[in-house]
């Protein structure tokens, strides 16, 4: 298992996720949307797993809702926009291998752990 948590800043969803891994004694490894840049692939992979790019958008970050990314819904645009500026991305971005959870999901994280 080689679980991945992927954030742009240390909100209290990426915090909740870090200490239900660590409290799980799962091993993570952080990864700053700041110095890694995210690869088309990667973005689409996230897109699929939150259920269309539209759903990736932080809608609670004012920035990203005075930008154009939060007032479209063309995918391709969405996704550009999203590898251009990944600081509009909803966080946490949980990732083993090809399961992805979106967001604070507890659930969805316990699956991950449990190789659902």
């Amino acid at each position: 298992m080689n679980v991945q948590i992927y954030a742009s800043k240390k909100n209290f969803d990426v915090q909740k996720a870090e200490r239900f891994f660590k409290e799980r004694r799962a091993q993570v490894q952080a990864v700053d949307l700041k110095k890694h840049k995210l690869g088309l692939r990667e973005l689409q992979l996230f897109a699929r797993a939150a259920g269309g790019a539209y759903q990736l958008v932080d809608r609670a970050s004012t920035a990203a809702l005075s930008h154009p990314v939060a007032h479209t819904d063309q995918e391709e645009i969405i996704l550009g926009y999203l590898l251009e500026k990944p600081e509009f991305l909803r966080t946490p971005i949980v990732r083993d291998g090809q399961r992805v959870v979106i967001g604070e999901d507890p659930a969805g994280w316990q699956r991950l752990l449990d190789g659902q």
